[in-house]
């Protein structure tokens, strides 16, 4: 069976101008009035898509709402279970570790308008408000053509976009959850003072690539643990990719600045590159701290209505 990308949720989109990443919780003392209100939910995501798409079409909105492993099962016991949904589990590298943190159901929701993505959260969370707590809001937004916020240019690591689905969706490995996908969210801290008096030289060695141009350096140019080098994921001696984008944030009043990484792809393929990262202490964590990590399934829209309609 092929995949369909029209039964995908956005996970191989850009990653948006404004951008609205939340993190929830369900509170746990009522496991069918939370059932419920994720089945609702899971009914209304695409009313408010279609809503919002005829008010605003030059918005391009983009809505990406995932479930953690460990609340499948409290919602889902009875039903089977994405092959690939686990729960984080920290990775510890010699220097640096990569934390992991609790996360039920996430929301990844992008536009042009920051009005628009504040429209669409305020809607899906009255469905989902009463039952869950906030671990995390993040709002990120596009840097200067489409830098991450250190400078560099991001996505050049991405599939191209005519492949970007087979990387990103579910296929026949897992058919009953073909066209999903998988998330892994994780929030960075970057020591935005120490990075802005390394000299553009060391900048550039530390990434692998020219900070103005883009153009890769060579092997020999670049520092041995150089982020795109160890942040790659060559399994079997074949490159393996997601789908990466890094958004930046920041609150300049309390000099907080940093990076929000999201990866949509095969969860397998995302946990070998984190562990390549942290095990060979990538040089860019000399100056990024991550204080998040979790990973989500992002069900497909016939999974979405099966769960809207008590299927699962």
């Amino acid at each position: 069976m092929p995949i369909d990308i029209n039964n995908a949720q956005d996970v191989y989109k850009d990653a948006g101008d404004n951008i609205n990443f939340t993190t929830l919780l369900l509170k746990r003392t009522n496991q069918g009035a939370e059932l419920e209100a994720v089945q609702e939910l899971a009914e209304r995501i695409p009313a408010v898509i279609r809503s919002m798409n005829v008010r605003y079409p030059k918005a391009y909105l983009k809505v990406t709402f995932g479930i953690g492993s460990s609340a499948w099962d409290y919602l889902f016991p009875a039903a089977a279970k994405p092959k690939e949904l686990v729960d984080f589990e920290q990775i510890e590298g010699p220097k640096y570790t990569a934390v992991a943190t609790p996360g039920d159901l996430f929301f990844h929701v992008r536009a042009h308008e920051m009005a628009v993505v504040y429209e669409v959260m305020d809607q899906l969370m009255q469905f989902i408000r009463p039952v869950t707590t906030v671990a995390d809001e993040t709002h990120g937004f596009r840097y200067f053509e489409g830098r991450a916020v250190i400078g560099f240019i991001d996505g050049s690591e991405n599939p191209d976009p005519g492949e970007a689905a087979e990387y990103a969706l579910v296929g026949d490995e897992d058919p009953e959850f073909i066209d999903g996908s998988y998330a892994f969210a994780q929030k960075y801290i970057h020591n935005m003072k120490a990075w802005n008096k390394t000299t553009t030289e060391d900048q550039e060695k530390t990434i692998g690539r020219k900070k103005y141009s883009d153009l890769e350096l060579s092997d020999e140019e670049k520092a041995k643990n150089a982020h795109n080098v160890v942040s790659q994921d060559n399994d079997g001696g074949v490159e393996h990719k997601i789908v990466r984008m890094n958004v930046p944030f920041s609150n300049p009043g309390k000099e907080v600045t940093g990076t929000y990484f999201i990866g949509y792809g095969h969860y397998t393929v995302t946990r070998r590159m984190l562990e390549s990262m942290f095990t060979n202490s990538d040089r860019l964590l000399d100056f990024s701290t991550p204080i998040t990590g979790a990973v989500y399934f992002v069900p497909s829209k016939s999974i979405l209505d099966k769960i809207s309609a008590g299927e699962l």
